[in-house]
């Protein structure tokens, strides 16, 4: 694990939002980059568990029967001057990062404790289910989902219902890193009374809350956007998902150089096209299927048994009422 700790510990950030995905973290980065004392660069970075294919399979490229994947272990200098030039010029500044796979990902939390600086982390999590059916909604979108969310979790359901397995990652957390250096939001606390959870992360952070612009509450990043048909925009995703990392080649510490083809143009097109016929609309994604939000919740309420004690907080009443 030498290879992770950090050469210029300098330009580590000094906090991290580190999930759990859909559940108010792009809210919470916009509404912390506007204070005038911090820093954060613009998308999620994903750096301590670049490697991790189960977080990241996008990352990993097969061209010509060889695999091109992100290896810390092939040239370490390489990935800490692409992590660590994202935070230069801006030292006198408390630097922070958002990615929302690192609660999930194993390896991250090892990976962060072994920094020399007192990286601190800040979590959210929602309602288990709901957040499972907004993950989804994301992938369809985005091009990652290929059926239903029902048959989703009849043929894939790790897709879509691991990130929702809180405790067993925040248990990982707190064998690496003590438990003064992690912050826990409920999602359901951060919509509701979104000025006393960021009063607590600003004390959490050191930061004055009084420091931020008279129009802070008005921020929402990520605003939601759905498929106007989402059975037209899953075929689209079958046709589409050979080329669905093409957009990484470029984002990554390690290029992709691929052959000059037709391809690029082609999907173009077709994104032209689609974009045309089946527009992704801002409207509220269908409220999920009662049935399948029952079935869902007997399984995360069984998942998630004792998370109330390891966090000091009574999230299964709130999450399970009935």
């Amino acid at each position: 694990m030498k290879n992770w700790i950090a050469p210029n510990p300098e330009l580590l950030p000094g906090f991290i939002i580190g999930g759990a995905m859909k559940c108010g973290t792009s809210t919470l980065h916009e509404i912390l980059h506007r204070h005038p004392k911090v820093f954060m660069p613009k998308e999620e970075v994903h750096f301590f568990d670049i490697d991790n294919i189960l977080q990241h399979s996008d990352f990993n490229f097969h061209i010509d029967d060889k695999w091109i994947t992100q290896s810390m272990d092939d040239n370490p200098k390489l990935f800490w001057d692409w992590y660590q030039e994202k935070f230069k010029g801006n030292e006198s500044l408390l630097k922070g990062e958002d990615s929302t796979t690192y609660l999930a990902s194993p390896v991250a939390a090892e990976r962060i404790s072994l920094q020399k600086n007192d990286i601190k982390l800040i979590f959210l999590l929602r309602q288990p289910s709901l957040r499972a059916y907004s993950h989804y909604n994301h992938s369809l979108r985005t091009g990652r989902a290929t059926y239903s969310f029902e048959d989703t979790l009849r043929f894939n359901p790790y897709q879509v219902l691991s990130r929702s397995l809180y405790k067993e990652q925040i248990e990982n957390y707190y064998k690496f890193i003590p438990k003064s250096r992690i912050k826990i939001i409920l999602f359901e606390d951060f919509i509701k009374e979104t000025e006393a959870a960021l009063k607590e992360v600003c004390a959490f952070l050191d930061l004055e809350y009084a420091e931020f612009p008279a129009d802070l509450l008005d921020t929402h990043a990520n605003k939601a956007r759905i498929p106007k048909n989402s059975s037209l925009q899953i075929r689209k995703n079958l046709l589409m998902r050979d080329f669905g990392n093409k957009s990484y080649t470029n984002k990554l510490p390690i290029k992709v150089v691929q052959k000059k083809s037709i391809l690029p143009f082609f999907l173009r097109v077709v994104n032209k096209v689609h974009s045309k016929i089946n527009p992704a609309l801002p409207i509220r994604p269908p409220q999920i299927n009662p049935e399948t939000k029952v079935f869902l919740d007997n399984y995360f309420h069984n998942e998630l048994k004792g998370i109330n004690e390891l966090i000091d907080k009574d999230v299964m009443s709130k999450w399970f009422p009935n």
